[in-house]
């Protein structure tokens, strides 16, 4: 594998050399990966890594093989990180892995998934944290993540902004690549994108599209989204924006581009919001997945719910009742971030009549959450705004009770 300090960029520039602390961290993840990781797993096992340490694997994981919801297979992570289940059950399309360890968010992927490598993300703590992690299986490829918002643009040659930062690089499929928004800062626009690096100078490839490539967008202890790269020539992939307000806009496109890598940020940031269309994914329908997350919020069953309303919005990301239901099963759970921000997708997917009354009942629930957590201002402007929604003598009460701190 050549190493990334020789590698061109797009106007024929040698590709500038990382800082000394981050190209000795990337020589010690390289011996590491080497030394007992260089080759994919084995028929009938997985890799489970952190996501934010390349010289991490993750002992005692637990590993669950699920159909319909209900476990079928499960096996505990070893040493080096390996989990051993039977290969054809990996190979079933119609099965669910489900990845768990104390202290980290539950990752969830529809198989196939046999000889695959999955990172898990460390909890995070705040209510307006974010973490997207980014993998691909092809090698030979190299993608780069990148964050770009107001005066910021994180990436492999700047791996710190205001309040965002570039966990991990990684310059080949062996490990993941993560950013992390340690806290989402109000009014302002993020853009996530995935750049071919490798085809820089050939943006009619389709490497990225057939490099199997994955991103998964973790909040507080929770996988909240997944994205599947799309079949589509092009060698930049904006995968999804956040507004000021905090609500996703599902972009989900490839797209050809010559920029530079220093230049995307600024490229990414004027790209056009239009939203990619909602559609449902082949498997289990959503509708089934979202009766099962209600039968087994009824039962009181608040894991089993929420993974089924999980997977409901995966096949169908503009599955608005879905999203309704799993706030309300993240609410049960004490889950508080990702409660804020399935209210949020609730915002964005309310239509028709009672659009209103749900963005006010979700700006409600977002600015208690704000409440109880000590953040006023926020609280306070989530009031308002379910006020100018729908007036409500609660949601005055609630400006009234706020405006005291």
């Amino acid at each position: 594998m050549p190493s990334r300090p020789a590698l061109c960029a797009a106007d024929g520039a040698p590709r500038s050399s990382p800082p000394r602390a981050l190209r000795r961290a990337a020589a010690a993840a390289l011996l590491t990966w080497t030394a007992g990781a260089g080759a994919a797993p084995a028929d009938g096992a997985i890799d489970v890594l952190d996501a934010t340490r390349a010289d991490r694997r993750i002992e005692a994981a637990n590993v669950e093989l699920r159909r319909d919801g209900q476990p079928t297979l499960a096996a505990a992570s070893d040493a080096q990180g390996r989990a051993a289940l039977d290969p054809a059950a990996l190979r079933d399309p119609a099965a669910r892995l489900s990845i768990r360890k104390p202290g980290y968010a539950e990752l969830l992927a529809q198989c196939p998934c046999d000889g695959r490598r999955y990172a898990l993300s460390p909890a995070l703590a705040s209510l307006d944290g974010l973490r997207v992690v980014l993998g691909w299986d092809a090698p030979g490829v190299d993608l780069d993540a990148h964050l770009s918002y107001p005066g910021q643009h994180v990436y492999f040659q700047r791996p710190r902004g205001l309040e965002a930062r570039l966990d991990l690089d990684a310059a080949d499929h062996r490990r993941p690549e993560t950013v992390t928004i340690a806290r989402r800062r109000p009014g302002e626009t993020y853009t996530y994108a995935v750049h071919d690096f490798g085809h820089r100078q050939r943006p009619e490839a389709d490497a990225l599209a057939r490099s199997g490539a994955r991103v998964y967008v973790y909040v507080g202890q929770s996988l909240v989204r997944t994205y599947a790269v799309p079949a589509q020539p092009g060698n930049v992939w904006t995968v999804f924006r956040i507004d000021g307000e905090g609500r996703f806009e599902e972009i989900d496109r490839i797209a050809a581009s010559r920029a530079s890598a220093d230049a995307l940020g600024a490229e990414l940031a004027r790209a056009p919001g239009q939203a990619a269309a909602a559609a449902a994914a082949d498997g289990e329908d959503a509708v089934a997945a979202n009766q099962r997350g209600e039968a087994a919020y009824r039962s009181g069953d608040l894991a089993a719910a929420i993974a089924a309303y999980q997977q409901a919005v995966e096949l169908d990301p503009g599955y608005a009742l879905a999203f309704s239901n799993l706030g309300l099963a993240y609410v049960r759970k004490g889950r508080a971030a990702e409660a804020i921000w399935t209210s949020r997708r609730a915002i964005a997917l309310a239509k028709g009549p009672g659009a209103a009354t749900i963005r006010a009942g979700a700006y409600y629930n977002i600015g208690k959450l704000y409440e109880l957590d000590g953040q006023y201002e926020r609280a306070m402007s989530n009031y308002l705004a379910a006020k100018r929604e729908k007036p409500d003598k609660s949601y005055d009460e609630a400006l009234q009770r706020v405006s005291g701190y």
